[in-house]
């Protein structure tokens, strides 16, 4: 039996099976927009960041598997200064969603870790009773250069924490390019060299700074090896980040949102193609799942279990997840659509059409 959570417009659901079968087991948080869900590996704790509209963001962690919730303290941005550099900074100092949440090292048992939008980043060291902002990132003059893709504001939808050392963080952000530290957060790099942004004028389409990664992965097995699925195409990093390489796109289209990828083969990932760039939905109403198992070299292309006529879904950045068997893939769309695949994306089995769109996904290890 596997568990299953998923982020909604409309609450967090929770779903078990194995194979083909499959069956929602709880909807927590019911008519709440839930836009990230964390499952603690250290410790198997649930946390859900909700967006609460008039209410702000909240923040709400189990630690009995959803049997009970408990509120606890949202990050928030201090007020914004009167005078100097930052005090025309059109971002507003104001956090309107939590975009990606991961959790430290074991040997930091409280640390987590928030994304939000606007782009800022925090830390806790209680497991989220308190939160604090990296300042060295926020007060970073390029940050100023940050600007929204689909959103009106800059969003740090992608945070991973180097499985080697827990001081070496890697971000994405959209649009703004990815950034590291190797320090903690008390100084940071921008490192999205190679990326390309064709909706940029010819003489900045290369500017680190300014680059749209929809979503990043890391192998953690071999954490040098990162995927980017971004607004522009697929790239691969074979140097923790640092620099990027383009992967030649497979049919129907290098559009789209998600990216996925096995935490021990470093030649395998996944990736949900989209008609760019208006339309946002499956090529040709037909959906379908790109793998490769050769590092980018060439991919298979699978739909077998998939709707391949006016299939309008789009795979949002963290709606597609594997599972902790490497096997079991889960991919979910803003249209309420999701399917479960038992061996990587070969087959996929319906689970439901008429969930509210969905968010994220997160695996609970057995």
């Amino acid at each position: 039996m596997q568990t299953l959570l998923i982020a909604s417009r409309k609450g967090l659901f929770v779903v078990r099976g194995h194979d083909t079968q499959w069956a929602i087991a709880a909807h927590h948080f019911a008519g709440d927009p839930v836009t990230q869900v964390l499952v603690d590996p250290r410790n198997g704790d649930w946390y859900a960041a909700l967006r609460m509209g008039h209410f702000g963001v909240k923040l709400r962690k189990s630690s009995d598997q959803g049997t009970t919730w408990a509120e606890i303290t949202s990050p928030a941005f201090p007020p914004k200064p009167t005078e100097g550099p930052f005090a025309d900074d059109p971002t507003p100092w104001n956090v309107e969603m939590v975009w990606s949440l991961a959790a430290g090292s074991a040997a930091e048992p409280g640390t987590l870790w928030a994304g939000c939008m606007p782009a800022g980043l925090f830390k806790s060291e209680d497991g989220g009773l308190s939160w604090t902002l990296n300042t060295a990132l926020w007060f970073e003059p390029r940050r100023l250069g940050w600007f929204g893709g689909g959103n009106d504001y800059p969003g740090m939808h992608s945070l991973l924490v180097d499985p080697r050392n827990p001081r070496h963080l890697t971000l994405a952000i959209s649009c703004g390019g990815v950034w590291q530290t190797v320090d903690g957060g008390q100084s940071w790099s921008l490192t999205a060299n190679g990326m390309k942004a064709d909706y940029l004028p010819a003489d900045s389409e290369q500017d680190p700074n300014t680059q749209d990664p929809h979503r990043m992965v890391q192998c953690a097995a071999h954490a040098d090896v990162l995927w980017v699925q971004h607004h522009c195409g697929l790239y691969r990093s074979l140097d923790a980040g640092h620099s990027w390489q383009g992967i030649a796109a497979p049919a129907p289209s290098g559009f789209g949102f998600a990216v996925a990828c096995d935490p021990v083969d470093p030649l395998r990932a996944w990736f949900v193609p989209a008609q760019a760039d208006t339309h946002r939905y499956a090529v040709d109403g037909k959906m379908v799942v790109n793998r490769t198992d050769d590092g980018g070299a060439s991919f298979q292309t699978f739909s077998d279990g998939l709707p391949q006529q006016h299939a309008y879904h789009l795979v949002y950045r963290h709606s597609l997840e594997l599972a902790p068997d490497r096997q079991t893939l889960a991919m979910s769309s803003t249209t309420g659509g999701l399917w479960i695949s038992p061996d990587a994306g070969e087959h996929w089995h319906c689970v439901s059409q008429d969930l509210p769109p969905v968010a994220a996904l997160s695996w609970v290890a057995p």
